[in-house]
């Protein structure tokens, strides 16, 4: 079964290529740079030559401030491009995954967001996430829409490889403890992919449609935070963070408005494809293992 793997430049997209060539799949990993999906002629000319399995769709436009400025840019990747690999996807028949994000939701209910509640984004960048669902929906019958968030790797900027990197340069920081979400790392919803694709392999179709898919336990980004600088000094990584302050949102604006829940209610996934979310604490290791490595520290036994 041959899989093409969009955005494999990526944190996300660079697991799931590594997780797919792992559990013996013919593996496409294209670069923005050998597939710019916001190109249509593009994505037909590959796919056409390459004709692939199954399409993961990792690509996307993530600077979530900068989008703010950015708008153009951000609709071209995170709705053009689900557009067009939807159409042409459609047309050869071939099933698409294809990741989605928190930020569709206001963040103003009360409780984790399931997968009927209603799209609000409040921000540039979550309009056009929710904008490539609704392009993928209109434009093939056969998809899976995951839906994730705080997403972390060993690879590429995060919020872990940022706090470790601060907590390495500064005796204090102040981190909002108001907004609430589900850290996700990359290898488990690698995995998760490579669940959904698996199924697809042995049984041809697949449940369809729109899944959440999060690291648990929810937690504040001051929690997380803790956390790490937590687990980091247990493996042997030298911080200069003494004082970890918990401040609101209003006292750290940004260009884009964030939302105060982001929490996402993971069991219609679990349910369905048998497959539970992962301890984003096993993730937080495995960063700070992968961060010792290239510090050349071996963390103690």
């Amino acid at each position: 079964m041959r899989l093409l793997i969009t955005g494999a430049q990526g944190q996300l997209g660079h697991d799931v290529a590594q997780a797919a060539i792992q559990q013996g799949f013919d593996t496409l990993a294209l670069t923005r740079s050998t597939l710019d999906i916001t190109r249509a002629d593009r994505v037909d000319r590959t796919i056409d030559a390459r004709q692939p399995d199954l399409v993961v769709n990792c690509a996307a436009y993530t600077a979530v401030d900068r989008a703010e400025e950015e708008s153009e840019q951000a609709f071209a990747a995170n709705r053009d491009g689900p557009s067009h690999l939807a159409t042409t996807c459609a047309r050869h028949g071939i099933p698409l995954i294809h990741v989605s994000t928190d930020y569709v939701f206001d963040g103003t209910k009360d409780s984790p967001y399931t997968e009927s509640d209603p799209l609000r984004p409040i921000n540039t960048y979550g309009r056009s996430k929710a904008a490539g669902e609704a392009a993928v929906q209109a434009m093939t019958n056969r998809f899976v829409i995951l839906r994730t968030a705080w997403v972390f790797g060993a690879h590429g900027n995060n919020f872990v490889r940022t706090m470790l990197r601060l907590g390495q340069e500064r005796p204090s920081l102040r981190v909002v403890n108001d907004q609430v979400g589900c850290p996700t790392f990359t290898g488990h919803l690698a995995e998760a992919i490579m669940g959904i694709a698996a199924i697809y392999r042995t049984e041809t179709e697949c449940p369809w449609g729109v899944y959440h898919y999060g690291g648990q336990p929810p937690i504040s980004w001051h929690g997380f935070a803790d956390h790490i600088f937590t687990t980091a000094r247990t493996m042997g990584v030298a911080l200069k963070i003494e004082a970890l302050e918990a401040i609101p949102t209003s006292a750290y604006p940004l260009p884009a408005k964030r939302a105060a829940n982001s929490r996402l209610d993971c069991s219609k996934f679990e349910r369905v494809f048998g497959l539970q979310a992962g301890a984003w604490e096993d993730g937080v290791r495995t960063v700070i293992s992968a961060w010792l490595a290239s510090q050349a520290i071996k963390p103690p036994e």
